[in-house]
């Protein structure tokens, strides 16, 4: 027989239910109401990889697997979801692109690592999709777009092989064409954040940036582009961006952006993806400016 719950249970349970799924969603403590969890959101994530592995070719390339899990690794270690198990690849494609699925997936497409001068760019797009992570963008996507009834799915149990499947579709569109205009805004402010805590020089992301801006209306258009058809936010993304970096302590100017060891592994990336085996390691990946 099922206990009957008086007003008064159903009032404190609404209650535990409401105050549990106010979560960390940023820097400073910023939190948001997140009816999925980070166990439902990790096994969506392995769920939609397993999708993107079957239609992508990672890089056949130990060294920048590494490389991309060390430069993430020290982001993650500054940013406001740690505890998630962050997973970084490199997909052999020339598609300028980086996106992150929930639960700590990041991928960089070798197009977009060819574009890129120096680590500290790297570590700017790193933190930018780290970021995404962080605020549970696509988490807080599905919930605009499905209501309460995911979460209440995933809270139920309800986890059938349909409503998986549909969830790790809109997940995957989503990651691929671009966020909203405000998630894209709030990921590029946490993400100059981070990248500056974990060490690394916040002007690469002006650069970085720069270079992506320069790339509309270009064939290869990428995550920065993807914002939205016309994109006619890339001008103010860049002038916040400009802003916030003006605003951070000059003492930033003199931190490293690590473009002796960046040119090192660049060299390794193929001119043209095509299946090739990549050259043998380089004597050293010791970082230096």
């Amino acid at each position: 027989m099922i206990p009957r719950i008086g007003p008064t249970g159903v009032t404190a349970l609404l209650i535990s239910i409401l105050f549990s799924a106010c979560v960390t969603t940023g820097p400073g403590g910023e939190k948001s109401f997140i009816l999925i969890s980070d166990a439902d959101e990790a096994n969506l994530g392995k769920q939609v990889d397993s999708e993107v592995r079957k239609e992508n070719k990672v890089l056949p390339d130990t060294a920048w697997q590494a490389y991309v899990n060390e430069v993430g690794g020290r982001i993650v270690k500054v940013c406001d979801r740690p505890n998630l198990d962050y997973q970084f690849h490199v997909i052999a494609s020339d598609q300028v692109n980086a996106f992150a699925l929930p639960g700590g997936h990041v991928y960089f497409y070798a197009g977009l690592l060819r574009l890129m001068d120096n680590e500290s760019e790297m570590a700017a797009v790193m933190a930018h999709e780290i970021s995404h992570v962080v605020a549970r963008h696509s988490v807080k996507s599905l919930q605009a777009t499905y209501g309460g009834v995911i979460g209440l799915q995933l809270l139920l149990g309800n986890k059938s092989e349909g409503a998986a499947g549909q969830l790790a579709g809109a997940v995957l569109g989503t990651a691929m064409s671009g966020y909203s205009r405000s998630h894209e805004l709030e990921a590029d402010k946490f993400g100059v954040y981070y990248m500056q805590q974990a060490g690394y020089n916040p002007n690469a992301a002006l650069t970085m940036f720069d270079k992506l801006g320069k790339l509309t209306g270009d064939k290869k258009r990428g995550f920065f582009e993807n914002l939205s058809a016309s994109h006619p936010d890339t001008p103010v993304r860049i002038e916040k961006v400009q802003a916030q970096v003006a605003a951070m302590p000059r003492s930033v100017d003199t931190l490293p952006l690590y473009e002796d060891r960046y040119q090192k592994m660049k060299k390794r990336l193929p001119l043209v993806v095509s299946g090739v085996e990549p050259p043998p390691a380089p004597d050293s990946t010791k970082q230096g400016k």
